[in-house]
């Protein structure tokens, strides 16, 4: 089991991997575990670094105590994820959380059409956030707004995909490895990268793969996290 932790207890500060489950907010992460330390360790200060939706996968940073004055420096460092996007399609929310409203072609993409979509989403560039957001315009979250049935107007903002990488094509499905800066929605990528294809596209799935120098290959499942907790000595 690997966590990093303060001398002393979790109190002064811990800092753990978590493989997040599907279906489980962030904030869910962080309730079990704060739960699950409260046995022993009373109240106790618990963070992310870096919210994942619920129908995303993978790293979870996690702090305790005094060491959650150190998620800020982690939601800045640059994130990889896995994603599908299925082409010739859209949601309302560019993911699977809303029913699909319209439908475009897709048999005229082949690999080259793909490529070369791709090659315009690296570097820095304007990107436009998806209305189911967490983005607050005009105080409120763009997301509270969306499901009352407004359509906020998003402003866009800067971003940076550092690469994006082709992993997999099997149309209308497309795998992407995509290294990228903070603030970069991947679900607006999949919407941005569907039109620059000449028809419409969304994210299918998602998995979050490292944080900075940080790896879903070091993090641990909730079941077992929970387990180290209750045993800790």
């Amino acid at each position: 089991m690997i966590v990093y932790k303060a001398e002393g207890d979790f109190r002064e500060g811990a800092m753990f991997l978590v493989d997040k489950p599907l279906t489980w907010t962030s904030f869910d992460v962080v309730n079990k575990i704060r739960w699950a330390l409260k046995r022993k360790w009373g109240k106790l200060k618990v963070g992310h670094a870096g919210t994942l939706d619920p129908l995303a996968t993978g790293l979870v940073i996690v702090c305790t105590g005094k060491w959650t004055r150190e998620i800020e420096g982690y939601m800045g460092q640059e994130k990889e994820y896995v994603a599908e996007i299925t082409l010739g399609a859209t949601t309302p929310s560019f993911d699977l959380e809303t029913e699909i409203e319209s439908r475009y072609p897709w048999e005229h993409i082949d690999e080259a059409v793909l490529r070369k979509a791709l090659d315009g989403f690296t570097g820095v560039f304007q990107q436009v956030p998806p209305v189911f957001s967490a983005v607050r315009i005009d105080g409120t979250r763009a997301y509270r707004q969306a499901r009352r049935g407004n359509d906020p107007e998003m402003p866009a903002r800067e971003v940076q995909v550092k690469e994006i990488e082709l992993l997999e094509f099997t149309p209308p499905q497309v795998r992407l490895r995509i290294v990228c800066g903070k603030g970069t929605y991947i679900r607006a990528l999949a919407r941005d990268i569907g039109k620059a294809c000449g028809s419409g596209a969304y994210l299918s799935a998602l998995c979050r793969t490292a944080i900075g120098d940080y790896r879903i290959e070091q993090a641990h499942k909730m079941e077992e996290l929970v387990s180290f907790f209750e045993n800790e000595p």
